[in-house]
């Protein structure tokens, strides 16, 4: 990374060293990052609420499953279902045949919608094997997954991918991804992360310092502050895929409405229209 004239030039280093031919790669790192993170403030929301270090372990491998295979489905489903539905096993395994030959290539492509949806369906199966109220454990896990979203949107920028628009007034903060081209783009991954980072600390105080608020009031929040900074900030990216060129908004914007909406709901619903688990 270097500085150019008050911009950022960034290379897009991807590994941080090297064993041989096996790389450890910046953006598992920010992966890894996340759930280890994670996993030590879940440590804390369990032992408030009384709760095995069993029970957090179980969350943890269901919440695991969701948010990979979630996202890799997501991925494929939403941005090329044309591809994939005609390569079914390309969706789950890391490989991509080339020439007649299969290569290794790992999972290029993961959609944090996806992602979501797939915690979501994780969360269930969760709360209706343990007899856990879903909103409960829903308004728990919610308070890192900011956190998460934005170690991971810091690896999306060590890779040089989901990068922003270019700059129509240069601004210091302005980035130049010389992997991708020589234009000054906003850093639109960093801006991501940032409003994550944000939303995390006002959930966990508000956590912190609130009694017992109404069921999926938390959750709500998230679903609304999280998808309306992914839909804001969306306009600052470029599209990932050739067809969202055509569209009002993009994909991301498009999915992030759902969210927003099913927020909204939560936010203002009546306390006695708990969802059931």
């Amino acid at each position: 990374m270097g500085f150019i004239y008050n911009l950022i030039e960034w290379s897009g280093a991807e590994t941080i060293f090297n064993i041989g031919s096996f790389g450890i790669r910046y953006y598992s790192m920010c992966w890894l990052l996340a759930f280890v993170v994670s996993y030590v403030l879940m440590q804390q929301v369990f032992k408030k609420e009384n709760k095995s270090q069993e029970e957090l372990d179980k969350l943890t491998m269901y919440i695991f499953l969701g948010t990979i295979l979630g996202a890799r489905l997501g991925h494929c489903l939403f941005y090329e279902f044309d591809y994939y539905i005609q390569h079914p096993l390309e969706m789950l395994l890391p490989l991509r045949k080339v020439n007649n030959e299969w290569q290794f290539t790992g999972y290029q492509g993961l959609a944090s919608h996806g992602a979501a949806i797939g915690i979501l369906l994780a969360l269930y199966l969760y709360a209706k094997k343990t007899k856990t109220d879903f909103m409960w454990i829903t308004d728990r896990l919610i308070l890192v997954v900011p956190i998460a979203g934005a170690f991971v949107r810091i690896g999306n920028f060590f890779n040089s991918e989901i990068i922003g628009k270019p700059m129509e007034t240069i601004y210091p903060w302005g980035v130049i991804f010389t992997k991708v081209d020589n234009v000054v783009r906003h850093p639109g991954q960093l801006y991501e992360a940032v409003g994550y980072t944000i939303l995390f600390i006002f959930l966990w105080l508000f956590y912190k310092k609130s009694t017992t608020p109404k069921p999926g009031l938390l959750f709500g929040i998230f679903l609304v502050c999280l998808f309306s900074i992914r839909f804001i900030v969306e306009f600052y990216k470029e599209n990932q895929e050739e067809f969202e060129s055509g569209m009002l908004i993009n994909m991301g914007q498009l999915l992030s409405l759902p969210f927003i909406l099913a927020g909204l709901y939560l936010i203002f619903r009546p306390v006695q229209q708990q969802l059931k688990k």
